[in-house]
């Protein structure tokens, strides 16, 4: 018998129990009643093909902790209690805040071991004890007045201070022999593969002992210092584990002199997945970049299964090898894997019998997808150049989910010649996105859409020595260009428009036709980091606001709180931080103007939500919510929503939301907003993650579409 489950989403697992076959897809929720059985149809004729590939090709099972004994507990709790005393004392000494964060991280490692158990054997609590021990010596040592461990070469441990949610978090880094701070070096940046057993405590401890030469981890050492991201644990580094990669470069350059023109991503399994859409989402950041294997999902080719508001989301990081991949025509790609890997290919898999070649295939569409947007590919199956691109796609032959010497010493060959030739302006760049959230490479900037998450496309070419601008452009509506000093002509689209040279120019499309853009741009428009979805919010510095006056409806209010207990309680097990929270009688004006303000309950019971109304495009009384020319009661509805702050250009304001996507897909290759961009959330008791009544995407105006 063959059963779809409504309301459960395991992405595209499957299990056996009995006599029942469960298929799951993760079309996330079920929004209303109407047309509930067509699309149940709908989802198992789209899945049949996947079932048996389903079951044959599981996740392994979470590993389950074991408890440390009272004393083992109490050990670690003086530990921690102890560093977390002495940094108390070195804020008050006015001590630089980098150096307190390289000891407030171990307490960190220690404090989430203590709420978030994460042993698994008994050599992880004696490794945590180990750890606790290194943070006491850092304690201990300024306490007297040196910090001896921020002069030292080799494999250290630094923490930052997050601006996201003002969580100090941990990485490693390597400081070659070589470097004597007197002028800018390479920085390598490393992405870890898998590690479901992975903290704060065992990543510091594992940074300790270096990766074999055999190791996916390990590159050979041009001078180069090397960075290892933690990323927040195990999520491809999509949301707060995207956002680590870039503060923790930040944190390290701030230390060390790094050569921006010279940084390199490298990435393996999980890290190559996350490589994959870190490289071609933000193809100017990188001298080159290293991607070996990864999983990824292609949901968006069962875009049916989906409601409305959540299938055109799957185009922000679902579609990364495919459609994204002309991206790399300006940014240097070794990608890799052994021709023997076994490892799921995509999500979902193949159908059964399908032939694949595990994760060697993200790179295979990669190379194939650069084939159809005119790059084909040439030389020998195992070394081939995408031909007009800088980009190569290497094969380790009789190897598994690995690199051969081989290979090894082509990847390095190639990061170290790039390395040395250094990030460049290109004059021809060509650049494709699905959001103004990821919208530029090099001198080319996309501002705005004609439709989001439709595929937008920039072809430019710079010539006559930077004087001339010749542009293609598709679903493209508001054009930036820098690097414009010596322009005197622009044709774009087949039109000329009129130009004086400058640090940059900005272009809008109206009514088919371009002009040059006035300094103000009245009006709201989905522009970069203001586009949405709800899930946006959670990209940028964001604080929670929670209510303390007398809520309107007392069910809806307690639905709301469950939905900000749910979020912090998931947030801060796999982002490894609580999110920063204020009462509203608390928030300031700095508040809007610092961070995206997300606001918990209702006009009566949240000052700010009463401030709000009026300014966002919906009407909130004590019985009714209308909301695009519908009605719903209040005591059974809660509105979600994601708007441009009305106190701050620059912001969002977030109604009763935090992150949308399945409690399953914080640790995962992938994570879907399930919302959208507003919902009509129904108040069911004892529910965490409800129902919705209504859900959608604002127009590219902010508006409730038609």
């Amino acid at each position: 018998m063959l059963e779809v489950r409504r309301g459960i989403d395991t992405g595209a697992g499957g299990i056996v129990s009995g006599d029942w076959l469960y298929i799951f897809v993760s079309a996330g929720l079920w929004y209303d009643a109407g047309g509930l059985e067509e699309r149940m149809y709908r989802i198992v004729l789209l899945c049949t093909l996947f079932s048996l590939a389903l079951l044959s090709q599981q996740r392994a099972p979470q590993p389950q902790p074991i408890e440390a004994s009272p004393t083992e507990r109490k050990l670690i709790e003086d530990k921690v209690g102890e560093i977390e005393r002495v940094v108390g004392e070195l804020r008050k000494a006015r001590i630089e805040e980098r150096v307190i964060a390289d000891i407030a991280v171990y307490a960190k490692a220690g404090r989430w071991l203590l709420e978030f158990p994460g042993f698994y054997e008994p050599r992880d609590i004696s490794n945590a004890l180990a750890v606790l021990d290194q943070g006491l010596q850092r304690a201990n040592q300024m306490e007297g007045g040196f910090s001896p461990w921020v002069s030292a070469k080799g494999r250290k441990i630094h923490g930052y201070v997050s601006r996201l949610d003002g969580s100090v978090q941990p990485y490693g880094i390597r400081i070659p022999d070589s470097y004597d701070g007197s002028k800018p070096v390479r920085l390598y940046v490393w992405l870890h593969g898998r590690n479901n057993r992975l903290t704060e405590a065992s990543f510091i401890h594992g940074f300790a002992t270096p990766p074999a030469p055999t190791s996916t981890a390990w590159s050979a050492d041009v001078g180069q210092i090397q960075l290892d991201c933690y990323g927040r644990g195990n999520n491809a580094n999509h949301w707060a584990g995207e956002v680590d990669v870039y503060e923790a470069i930040a944190d390290l350059q701030a230390r060390y002199k790094i050569d921006p023109k010279r940084i390199i991503l490298r990435g393996f399994s999980l890290g190559g997945a996350a490589a994959w859409h870190i490289a071609l989402q933000n193809p100017s950041q990188w001298a080159a970049a290293e991607i070996g294997a990864g999983t990824w999902p292609r949901r968006y080719l069962m875009a049916d299964a989906f409601p409305p508001h959540q299938a055109p989301l799957l185009r922000i990081w679902e579609n990364i090898t495919d459609q994204w991949a002309l991206n790399a025509f300006n940014v240097p790609i070794v990608a890799h894997d052994g021709d023997n890997d076994t490892g799921t290919p995509s999500i979902p898999p193949p159908p059964p019998g399908t032939k694949h070649r595990g994760q060697l295939e993200s790179s295979i569409r990669v190379r194939e997808q650069l084939a159809r947007e005119g790059y084909p590919s040439e030389g020998d199956t195992y070394e081939m150049v995408a031909k007009g691109t800088p980009s190569i796609f290497l094969i380790s032959k009789n190897t598994g989910h690995a690199t051969s010497p081989e290979v090894r010493k082509k990847v390095d060959g190639f990061l170290k010649a790039w390395g040395d030739k250094g990030l460049q302006s290109p004059d021809h760049v060509r650049f494709v996105t699905f959001t103004t959230r990821y919208n530029r490479a090099h001198w080319v900037s996309v501002e705005a859409m004609g439709k989001h998450y439709e595929r937008a496309e920039v072809d430019a070419v710079r010539s006559a020595a930077g004087s001339r601008f010749t542009i293609k452009t598709q679903n493209v509506t508001r054009l930036a260009l820098s690097e414009m000093s010596a322009a005197k002509s622009i044709e774009i689209d087949g039109q000329k428009v009129k130009v004086k040279g400058g640090f940059g120019v900005t272009l809008d499309k109206a009514s088919g036709r371009w002009k040059t853009a006035t300094a103000k741009w009245p009006g709201l428009h989905k522009t970069h980091a203001l586009q949405g979805p709800i899930d946006d919010a959670f990209l940028d510095p964001f604080l929670i606001v929670k209510p303390t006056g007398k809520p309107w409806n007392a069910a809806a209010h307690e639905q709301a709180m469950r939905i900000l207990a749910r979020f912090d309680r998931l947030y801060a097990r796999n982002y490894r931080s609580h999110p920063r929270v204020k009462d509203d009688r608390d928030v300031t004006a700095a508040d809007f103007a610092n961070y995206n303000v997300v606001l918990f309950g209702d006009p009566g019971s949240n000052a700010w939500i009463e401030k709000v109304m009026g300014k966002l495009p919906l009407t909130w009384s004590q019985t009714e919510i209308r909301m695009g020319g519908e009605s719903y009661a209040a005591g059974d509805h809660l509105p979600a929503l994601v708007y441009p702050s009305p106190f701050s250009a620059t912001r969002y304001v977030v109604l009763n939301s935090g992150l949308t996507i399945d409690e399953r897909e914080y640790n995962g290759d992938y994570s879907l907003p399930r919302w959208g961009d507003f919902a009509i959330l129904k108040v069911s008791r004892d529910v965490e993650f409800p129902d919705v009544a209504r859900a959608g995407l604002f127009d590219e105006f902010w508006r409730i579409p038609r």
